[in-house]
């Protein structure tokens, strides 16, 4: 366990912070101070954690320091941290002492010294944050400061924080501390407590290895110990998912991928767009960068309500929605060709939100702009799939992770039933892997040949997903049915009833990751039906 030595001048809350949230198990052996007035010292008794009080009274520089160096060595600590000590140290107390941590109100080197908040302001910038740096000797021999050198020594880490048309020295002040500070100074805690810092003092360098690798395979590279993204506001919305939420769209000007925040909006006569527009156009884009072949889908609450290739985009958009014309309504269409007048004519024939395109012809923006709503976007190029994350916003904080960009071939599935898959059931299967990566978990998909049947999406029971995508081919698909169809699901079967009531509506084939402690009993059942099944030894969950 790391313990601390804490040293505040004052109310102490970058002290009382670590103390509460005790980063990396480290904890706050004595909370010292200069001042008997000092607030933090009844803070800090409430915690039941130790106080001393060293006054500087007629002492020298050198002579307090001993003092305080005499008052802690009753006490076990690994690491000084200091916060608003308002003294100077010098190396009578730095050599003594463990590795002494300070934290500033600015991203150093920028606005060291008493004042860093209304420094930040006069100088009008937009950004300035918080500085956590291992303090140094700024005095001379004869204890006199070097204003120079103070706030000089080596960075562990800095938190940006922007600064607001309206700010004061106050405000200003508040948001540093609670945005910023209560984050860097527990973080820089709980590496220093992990074991994850390296100090080179001689060298003035501070080095710090946190990133850990989330696999044991040599095709990932971990994830950093930190993130940061800083976006600007793109626009304001008319309201989030719900009228009764604010929202805005950020965005990242350095992303090179083609995406929905980036797009024009080609008819700008029509009203913009909104949180759940871009939010489902976004998974639309995803799901068509899946194929090299002319493709569409029909999107409707991020879930595809259809999905196809084929020889032509018009074909592949008349596929993608005869799967669930009824649902399809209000949805949002995405194509991976520049869209022509055939497929605009196809479009505007029932009400559509959004179409995203990496282009359109004349005669098909001329057909498209007929409909007053429905808002254009042009992606430009697709190119290739750049981003690496994912992110989910959770309350106190987000989840990360790297985007499912696995895609499967005809020689990545494994045949484990007495039937063999035909090669157009093989096909079949790899088209409806990638597209059911874009499915809502517990996920079940009907295809056949390289377009959708029926989907059944976000339900709790993996049976009742197949019933529902049985009932979707069967009642909602025109000119098509589950009869034959292959099935796909997103994680393994654990009993053999979703292989019976796939059988009963008529699945012919089945892909799935396998994995199941009950898959020979799955694979019993695919037999008796004559049910040719394929393994890809990887499941596709969606949860969001």
């Amino acid at each position: 366990m790391t313990r601390i030595a804490g040293m505040a001048g004052n109310r102490g809350r970058n002290l009382l912070n670590i103390a509460d949230r005790q980063p990396g198990g480290a904890e706050l052996a004595v909370v010292l101070t200069n001042s008997e007035d000092a607030p933090v010292l009844e803070a800090a008794a409430e915690r039941g954690i130790p106080t001393e009080v060293v006054p500087q009274g007629d002492l020298s520089r050198s002579e307090h320091e001993e003092a305080v160096l005499e008052v802690l060595s009753e006490y076990e600590f690994d690491l000084v941290c200091l916060d608003g000590y308002m003294r100077i140290l010098s190396d009578t107390f730095l050599e003594e002492a463990p590795t002494t941590l300070n934290v500033h109100p600015s991203l150093l080197p920028a606005f060291p010294g008493m004042d860093a908040w209304g420094d930040a302001l006069e100088t009008g910038v937009s950004v300035t944050g918080c500085t956590v740096h291992v303090v140094t000797d700024a005095t001379d021999g004869d204890g006199e400061v070097i204003e120079s050198e103070v706030d000089g020594g080596p960075i562990v880490t800095q938190e940006p924080i922007p600064v607001y048309e309206g700010d004061d020295a106050e405000s200003l002040k508040e948001r540093v501390l609670y945005e910023g500070e209560f984050r860097a100074y527990p973080r820089a805690v709980k590496w220093f407590a992990e074991g994850s810092v390296e100090v080179d003092t001689a060298a003035g360098e501070v080095s710090v290895d946190t990133d850990v690798a989330t696999t044991d395979g040599d095709d990932h590279d971990g994830l950093p110990g930190r993130r940061f993204v800083s976006d600007d506001r793109l626009d304001t919305l008319r309201y989030g998912e719900n009228p009764h939420q604010d929202a805005a769209v950020y965005a990242d000007y350095t992303c090179d991928e083609a995406s929905v925040i980036h797009a024009d909006q080609l008819n700008e006569g029509a009203k913009a767009l909104s949180y759940n527009n871009y939010n489902d156009a976004d998974g639309a884009l995803n799901l068509i960068k899946e194929f090299d072949e002319p493709a569409a889908a029909v999107i409707k609450h991020t879930n595809p309500a259809g999905c196809a290739t084929a020889d032509s985009l018009a074909e592949a958009y008349e596929k993608a929605l005869s799967t669930d014309p009824m649902s399809a309504f209000g949805g949002i269409v995405a194509l991976n060709r520049e869209c022509d007048a055939e497929t605009a004519e196809q479009i505007i024939d029932s009400f559509k939100e959004v179409v995203v395109a990496p282009g359109y012809s004349e005669d098909a923006l001329e057909v498209l702009f007929e409909k007053d709503n429905l808002r254009v976007l042009d992606v430009g190029e697709l190119g290739e799939r750049t981003e690496r994350f994912t992110e989910k916003p959770l309350v106190g904080g987000r989840l990360v992770q790297e985007r499912d960009l696995q895609s499967i071939s005809v020689d990545d599935l494994e045949v484990v039933t007495d039937r063999e898959p035909t090669d157009e059931e093989l096909e079949s299967m790899t088209f409806a892997w990638q597209t059911l990566k874009h499915v809502k978990s517990n996920g079940i998909l009907f295809a056949d040949g390289t377009e959708t049947v029926g989907i059944g999406m976000g339900q709790v029971s993996r049976v009742d997903a197949v019933r529902l995508a049985a009932m979707k081919a069967d009642e909602h698909a025109e000119g098509k049915d589950a009869e034959g169809a292959v099935m796909a699901s997103d994680a393994f079967f654990p009993f053999p009833d979703g292989l019976e009531e796939a059988a009963e509506a008529g699945i012919e084939a089945v892909v799935q990751p396998g994995g199941s402690v009950n898959d020979d009993d799955v694979i019993e059942a695919a037999n008796e039906h004559d049910i040719a099944m394929a393994f890809t030894g990887q499941r596709s969950f969606r949860h969001d």
